[in-house]
């Protein structure tokens, strides 16, 4: 039991400089970060299955201390899982902002009144006139 257990202790401190890397990867690689790292997960929780099994197996006097040094590595591989897919989550986030940036700058807008005429301000020109010029006639004593 021991072997793995200073084996998979090792991986789950590999896999915490490997999260740094994250924060600092280009585009390109940071896609290969988080699959090198979610398999490590992986491989971790196997890991822990069969640890799990090893520390039941103890004997009674160590079994205690080999089944919480198991939950501690369980903890934080889980803690490391939520980490990964917090990460994950922000940049899909953050990708979906940036798509969405772009879908409005490359947007041609126009004003609310062409639209709600059809885009067609000279229909839009004489019909304002004729209100003005009614308004005037009322204003001004044409009543």
């Amino acid at each position: 039991m021991e072997p793995l257990y200073q084996q998979t202790h090792k991986q789950v401190h590999e896999i915490q400089s490997h999260m740094a890397r994250l924060e600092t990867a280009d585009k390109q690689s940071l896609h290969l970060v988080e699959n090198e790292i979610q398999a490590s997960i992986d491989q971790i929780f196997n890991h822990l299955e069969r640890l799990e099994i090893l520390s039941s197996k103890e004997p009674p006097n160590k079994r205690q201390n080999a089944k919480l040094r198991v939950d501690q590595l369980k903890y934080d591989v889980q803690h490391l899982q939520t980490a990964l897919s917090n990460f994950q989550h922000r940049r899909y986030a953050r990708e979906q902002q940036e798509r969405q940036r772009e879908a409005l700058l490359s947007r041609t807008f126009t004003t609310n009144v062409s639209q709600a005429w059809g885009g067609d301000l000279q229909v839009l020109g004489g019909s304002l006139e004729l209100r003005l010029g009614s308004w005037s006639f009322i204003l001004f004593g044409g009543i």
